[in-house]
Formats: structure tokens, sequence, C-alpha cells
């Protein structure tokens, strides 16, 4: 990813509706899966906006990031104060099974050997330890937006199941969410592309980012039930290690 989009992400993810959606997918997902005291890694922190969420909500988790760009890892420590570590998903600097959950929040997408950093989730979780993962999907869907932002795939919710079977883990939950704003995001992405593609990432008017919000919290409500989509945006998987 480009310096300027790691500013771009920092200035807007603390409000922007993807983000917001996101982080409340990822945080419900980890509370039902760990325990009060979770030692939990974020890979692939970039600017610490999960960790800002997680941090909020969960005062007494122990919490540590780990990204490759230096410029991210600062502004992470900068607007968190967590532990945050430079270093690559696919080579963990951390010993194994030191963690109760590993997160990483599109992040697989952007790596070139993405079973090698699903197999370091797994090495550095402890038995019985949860791994919440969220990748854009469908390879058609491939877009300018992907480009700017560093991504070198989108997947299905069956290459993501795939994946992490193939580490090792046991996968317990598994949907696309993203849904409602899908058929915009073909829209704009496919059909629509903008005359200087750059990525999506930023602030919608107030009215724009209100809608966006309701949709999402309408998705929320139905997955916290314990539903699932059957398209979408994105792919959120929950797996364990055994």
């Amino acid at each position: 990813m480009q310096p300027d989009e790691y500013r771009k992400m920092a200035g807007v993810e603390d409000a922007m509706w993807y983000y917001r959606a996101l982080h409340r997918h990822v945080a419900r997902s980890l509370t039902h899966a760990v325990g009060a005291d979770a030692r939990v890694l974020d890979a692939g922190c970039g600017t610490g906006g999960l960790l800002r969420r997680l941090q909020a909500e969960h005062p007494a988790w122990r919490l540590t990031g780990v990204d490759f760009s230096p410029l991210a890892c600062a502004l992470a420590r900068e607007r968190t104060g967590a532990e945050v570590v430079q270093g690559s998903v696919a080579e963990l600097p951390f010993a194994d099974a030191g963690f109760d959950a590993v997160v990483s929040c599109d992040v697989l997408c952007q790596v070139a050997d993405p079973a090698r950093a699903a197999a370091e989730f797994h090495r550095c979780l402890r038995p019985g330890g949860a791994a919440v993962l969220t990748m854009p999907a469908y390879p058609w869907m491939f877009s300018y937006h992907d480009r700017e932002v560093g991504n070198l795939r989108r997947t299905t919710r069956r290459e993501v199941d795939g994946l992490l079977r193939g580490a090792g883990f046991t996968v317990v939950r598994s949907t696309y969410w993203n849904l409602l704003p899908f058929p915009l995001a073909v829209l704009r992405r496919k059909i629509l592309p903008p005359a200087a593609p750059r990525s999506d990432v930023g602030l919608f008017p107030a009215p724009m980012e209100a809608f966006f919000n309701a949709l999402m919290a309408a998705e929320h409500g139905w997955l916290g039930r314990g539903g699932s989509l059957p398209a979408g945006n994105s792919v959120l998987t929950v797996a364990r290690k055994p």
C-alpha cells in the first residue's frame, strides 16, 4: 500500500461507514470467541483503527499489532499507545502459541503467499485459539480500488475456508457481508469507474454515510443473530486451532 493510502486510512477509519462496519463485525466475532482476559494479535493492523475499537470495548484484552509498513506502525502507535511491532504476517515475530486470537482484516489479499501467513497465524495461536479473517470478495470484482490499496487478489468464501483448513484450522463461521451496498459497488467499480481512478477510501457526505451506516446496522443485526449472507463485497470467516 502506498504511504498516501495509510494517511487517508488514518484520517477516516474511525468515521467512514465501511471501517465502522468492518470493526463492528470483527469485534462481535472476537467477543464470542475469546474470554475476558484474552491476548489478541491484529495481524496487519494498518493505522490502528481496529485496535482503537477493541481498546474501547475490551480494556482488559492485551492487544498487539503487527504491520509491514513502518509508517503504519508509527501511526498505529501514535493513535493507540498499544504494542505495535514491525514485521510480516508471513513471518510473524512472535513465539508459538502466544495468542488467544489472531485477527487479520483485508490483509492476506495483499501478500504473495497467503497460505504461509495462515500457517503463521496457526503457529502463533494457543490450542483452541480463534482466527478472525476478512477478505475482499470475488475475483471478478478486482478493480482500480484494489490496485490503489495494494490488493493482489480477491477471493470467494469457499477459497478462504480452504485456505484456513489447509493451515490446520477448523472453520466455525463463514459468511459474506457488505451485501446491501454491493450493487452500488458493482456499478462504481465495474460499470461506471471514475475517469481518474483512486481508492474509494474516504468519507462521503453525512447523509450518504448515514444511509450506509443504516444498511450496515441491518446486516450486523442479522449476522449477530447467527444468520449468514449468500453474497457480498467482503468475506468474514471465524476459525479455531484444534
